[in-house]
Formats: structure tokens, C-alpha cells, sequence
């Protein structure tokens, strides 16, 4: 049997109908701006690939009233990251966590320059709360997207080696040393290494490490391409009363100014030093974003827009 060609009614439907079709995809502006913003990444999926990247998130990024779970945004971030080629580590604090059990326990929260004042009984609850409740809690969201992320503190392998940062702050540690082995050999395993910042002495005396400063120790460390701090604000002003004073870019000795004259202050300080730290150190670049936008790190990692704080050891 010979096969009848198509009439010039039927053909005339087809058309109309592959026109109808170009025309709707040609009016759908939100695939246009997916497609658009997939364009846009391509340069930088490239320049990062196979880079270390350190994010900081602080327990602060989880504060206040957002539309959307910070913590399942922030895991769907990380591993789109990794699976880009990018090689992610994650260091986590727990400041708010740990106040609140505190209060629950009926102990005081003190605080001086940003730094958590931490005796004995406070050490404790620091411990348990780092390693007992915030790590699970954001290796179990990655987890959500694949078996990538391992859970490790900094007294695993002697990762962070600690000492008394200031007498009148009990057990709160400076960074004596870093090993970055285990990070290494679980990044080289393709993994995404979580950290809680509890260092250990020589003695294996514990102590609360604050998480910025950590963050910026691993990061030189590793010799990581970025360090990122995810937080409750939008980044570093030159008038904290002013919002239109946002500093964008920003360079060591500018920020070390500002630390100076007291700009920059109280929860902001260890960031700010850790970070200028880290740049002179060889990382290219640290940044202060909020953690309560939305795919914040994408938006600073992947768009020419850019978002929050660059800190930069100098400006080109």
C-alpha cells in the first residue's frame, strides 16, 4: 500500500501547530531567565572548577523570619557546588544553639569583643552542641541530595591544635596550628568535609573555637580559592546605622582601618580579621553575605551581580 502524502489542510495544521508551540517557549520569559542565568555561570563553573571553597555557616544565619528553610537551601547550595566540580568544606558555629541551651540550664551567656567567655561547665555544652547537634544536623541535610558529606570536629586527626586565646575568656581557643590531612584525604575521596570548631591542646584540653576565626585558619590551610562567611546581615557598612553605606569591595588595610575606629565591631570583628588574615595569607578573596537570602552562595559564586561583602587583599 502506497502512503498518501499529507494534504495541504493537515500540513497547514502541523505548521500552525510547531508555530503555536515557538511562539508560547518564545513568551516564556521565566525559562528565558533560567537559560539566560545558566549562560551566565559557565565562567565562573570554570574558573572555580576543582577549587576549594570554605563556607562558614554561623548558627546567626538561621535568625529571624524568612519564607523558606535556610538550612535545605543552604545544603541544596553546597552540594550543587561539589557536583559542578567545585570542592566545598563546610565550618560551622553554634553560638545562638549554644545560648539557648545555656538558658535552658540556667547558665549565663557573657561575651566580650564578639567572644564567647567559656568556663568548664560552658566548654561542655559548647562540645555537645557543635558535635551533637549541629553537625548531624547539616550532614543529614546534604545527605538529603546524596551521600556526600562526612561530619568531623576540629579535635579529629589533630585537625585544630588550640591554645588559651585570653586567660579572662576560659576556654576559648586560639588557633595554635591547623593539620589539614583529614580534609584533605576526604576532599581527594570526594567528599564534603563538615567541621565543628572545638580544638584540642597538647593535652587534649578542649576548647570553643570561634567559628569565623577557624574558618579563615582552615581555609589558608587548604589554600582555598574562596572563604565565604554566611551570616544575619548583609555584609560590612562604613556607617552601621546607614544601609546605603554597604561596602561591596573592600581591601585589607581599608577593613583593618575600620577595625581601628571601631566601624566594624562586636560580632563582625572576628570575621573581619579572620578574613583580612586569610587574603594575606593566599586565599583571593573572603566574603560576608547573608545566609537568609535564598541561594545566597550562588548568586555571590555564579552571577556577575555579586551580593554582600568582598574582602580582598588589595584593590585592582
Amino acid at each position: 500500500m502506497t502512503t498518501q502524502p499529507a494534504t495541504r489542510d493537515e500540513g497547514s495544521a502541523s505548521d500552525e501547530s510547531h508555530a503555536a508551540r515557538v511562539e508560547s517557549a518564545a513568551d516564556d520569559e521565566p525559562a528565558r531567565d533560567t537559560a539566560s542565568i545558566l549562560v551566565e555561570s559557565l565562567p565562573y563553573i570554570r574558573r572555580f572548577w576543582g577549587k576549594i571553597v570554605v563556607v562558614k555557616y554561623g548558627g546567626n544565619a538561621l535568625a529571624g523570619t524568612s519564607d523558606h528553610d535556610a538550612l535545605a537551601l543552604f545544603a541544596e547550595d553546597i552540594v550543587l557546588m561539589r557536583l559542578v566540580g567545585m570542592r566545598p568544606v563546610v565550618v560551622h558555629g553554634g553560638g545562638p544553639q549554644i545560648t539557648a541551651l545555656m538558658d535552658r540550664l540556667g547558665m549565663k551567656a557573657t561575651f566580650r569583643e564578639g567572644l564567647r567567655v567559656t568556663d568548664a561547665a560552658t566548654v561542655d555544652v559548647a562540645r555537645m552542641v557543635l558535635t551533637g547537634m549541629v553537625n548531624p544536623q547539616l550532614v543529614s541535610a546534604i545527605n538529603v541530595h546524596g551521600n556526600y558529606a562526612v561530619g568531623i570536629s576540629g579535635q579529629d586527626a589533630g585537625l585544630i591544635r588550640a591554645h588559651a586565646h585570653d586567660p579572662d575568656l576560659g576556654f576559648v581557643g586560639g588557633v595554635t596550628s591547623i593539620n589539614p590531612a583529614i580534609v584533605h584525604g576526604l576532599l581527594d575521596d570526594e567528599f564534603i568535609p563538615v567541621i565543628a570548631t572545638i580544638g584540642t591542646d597538647e593535652t587534649g584540653q578542649a576548647y570553643n573555637i570561634n567559628a569565623d576565626t577557624a574558618a579563615g585558619a582552615i581555609a589558608e590551610a587548604l589554600g582555598a580559592e574562596k572563604l565565604v562567611y554566611l551570616t544575619d546581615i548583609e555584609g560590612l557598612r562604613s556607617d552601621v546605622d546607614d544601609p546605603t553605606t554597604l561596602l561591596r569591595k573592600v581591601d585589607a588595610s581599608r577593613l583593618e582601618e575600620l577595625l581601628e575606629d571601631g566601624t566594624v565591631a562586636g560580632g563582625m570583628t572576628p570575621k573581619a580579621r579572620s578574613g583580612v588574615q586569610a587574603v594575606r595569607a593566599g586565599v583571593a578573596a573572603a566574603h560576608i553575605l547573608d545566609g537568609r537570602i535564598a541561594h545566597v552562595l550562588l548568586l555571590e559564586l555564579f552571577t556577575d551581580a555579586g551580593i554582600g561583602t568582598m574582602i580582598v587583599e588589595e584593590l585592582g
